[in-house]
């Protein structure tokens, strides 16, 4: 088994435990704060991926808005939450139980969502921006939710390692050229389900992929 493997293998158990240690969804049903505060960002009719949506919180109110979504998360627990959660809110969401190196990063979407997926280190971190870009066809639209290293020592979510963490200015050169609709920095307390509790250092990134983008 090779290090990617390995590390998919033990953070699919990790977040298994996790999810598993409840009944309840660990982050609750409602949306993160970045989709609650910008509706303008779900198009109906437009195609949108989740990327390591967890329990499927976001992915299902997009679809609420009309929006056709794809899923994808490493947990079985976790898909499996998804798919009921979107069974009873009546809407459809394509989820697939698949770690980042098994997902077909060929298909193209209107729109990539990754919220809080700040589980990579800074050189697998390029390599997801990297795969996202691939995901997103010309003038397509990515979306970036997280954290900032403010964040670090709260105890309220998120990994504890600094190097983990956005900032505006590695999200500006890390997209450079890109058109950027949104990016801003905020402090806001959170209440999303037991996972999510307390004050919170986050930012937002939002841009659209160049029309004339090169192959990546």
């Amino acid at each position: 088994m090779g290090r990617d493997r390995r590390t998919t293998h033990a953070r699919r158990l990790m977040w298994e435990e996790r999810y598993s240690a409840s009944n309840d969804y660990l982050f609750g049903t409602a949306p993160a704060a970045v989709l609650a505060d910008n509706p303008w960002l779900a198009l109906p009719g437009q195609s949108v991926l989740c990327v390591a949506d967890g329990e499927g919180r976001n992915s299902v109110h997009l679809a609420q808005s009309g929006m056709a979504v794809t899923a994808f998360d490493l947990s079985q627990t976790a898909v499996g939450r998804t798919k009921a959660l979107a069974d009873n809110a009546g809407v459809a969401v394509q989820a697939h139980v698949a770690g980042w190196g098994d997902w077909d990063w060929s298909q193209q979407f209107d729109m990539v969502a990754a919220i809080f997926i700040q589980f990579a280190d800074p050189a697998l971190r390029a390599r997801q921006f990297a795969d996202m870009t691939r995901a997103l066809r010309p003038g397509g639209r990515l979306l970036l939710h997280g954290y900032r290293p403010e964040q670090i020592g709260r105890g309220t979510g998120g990994p504890p390692f600094v190097e983990n963490m956005y900032t505006e200015a590695m999200l500006h050169d890390a997209f450079a050229g890109w058109h950027i609709e949104r990016c801003a920095s905020y402090d806001r307390h959170q209440q999303a389900g037991s996972g999510h509790v307390g004050p919170a250092a986050l930012i937002d990134f939002i841009a659209r992929r160049p029309e004339a983008s090169p192959p990546v």
